[in-house]
């Protein structure tokens, strides 16, 4: 089944003294590319989670966020009151002013403030991670769901080519006919005796050159070879874009060899046809 590259996951947990939010977004991209937000005390298991996002999502523009919201007691930071009172005594030296003033000061000051670096819980990032892992299957269960909407789009666009290529088959043999009575008409037209066999040998010449028997077995081959990736249980979009790039192939070779203004017409239609489902593959994983 396939998916598409775009999709979005979040998982919120409580903890005693903290709320953490988990957000994962993914847009469309020729490879893996993450892009990880969090607190600094949590820098160490980045490594781990961008292996945890690469298993499960493998392409994709990736932005992964992890934030704290303080709902406790539980703080990192605290302010250094020796500093600060120092602070509060050197500007009463300097101008006179009210202590709430001189307090708003000396806050903004270096090192009024500390922050404690923690180590992380290990109990508590197991909760994290088991987020982390929600996060992922909302993800991944929204790109499944976007898939299918693809799918369903590229099942009417492979049919409606196939139908364009039964009018085509349907269409050939006029075509050879039409080539025939130009040529013929040509020939009459110049008022001079041919030899009929010869004639008819450059005229046999000719038409094998504009034959699209090849090119209609093998386009009907490469869109029969899409329907079967596209039901595959892997979702391989590069896959899908090689063989629409073969179906391309075929349908410009059945335009520069049509001679033939009706069949260009479909021609014209199945290139159309084929440009959407191009434009769609960029969001297939």
């Amino acid at each position: 089944m396939i998916q598409s590259m775009t999709g979005y996951g979040k998982a919120v947990l409580q903890l005693p003294t903290k709320k953490i939010s988990i957000e994962l977004k993914s847009l469309n991209s020729k490879s893996l590319d993450v892009n990880a937000r969090m607190p600094s005390m949590y820098r160490a298991k980045e490594l781990g989670i961008r292996k945890q996002v690469a298993k499960n999502l493998m392409r994709g523009k990736v932005d992964f966020s992890l934030f704290v919201e303080i709902t406790g007691e539980d703080t990192s930071s605290s302010i250094n009151k020796t500093v600060v009172n120092e602070y509060i005594k050197q500007l009463k030296d300097v101008v006179d002013g009210d202590t709430t003033e001189l307090l708003k000061m000396a806050i903004r000051l270096p090192d009024a403030v500390t922050t404690e670096r923690n180590d992380i819980d290990e109990e508590e990032w197991s909760i994290i991670a088991n987020g982390i892992d929600e996060a992922i299957s909302k993800i991944v269960a929204y790109r499944k769901d976007e898939g299918a909407i693809l799918k369903q789009d590229f099942v009417n666009r492979i049919s409606t080519l196939s139908t364009l290529l039964d009018a085509v088959i349907t269409m050939d043999p006029d075509r050879i006919d039409g080539v025939r009575a130009r040529l013929n008409k040509g020939v009459a037209d110049l008022k001079e005796k041919v030899d009929e066999n010869r004639f008819e040998q450059e005229l046999v010449y000719y038409i094998e050159k504009f034959d699209i028997t090849e090119e209609k077995v093998r386009l009907d081959n490469h869109l029969n070879y899409f329907t079967q990736a596209l039901n595959s249980e892997d979702s391989n979009g590069k896959k899908l874009g090689f063989i629409s790039q073969e179906i391309g192939r075929e349908i410009n070779t059945i335009g520069s060899k049509s001679n033939y203004a009706p069949m260009q017409k479909l021609v014209v239609q199945m290139k159309d046809e084929l440009e959407k489902i191009k434009e769609q593959l960029l969001n297939v994983l």
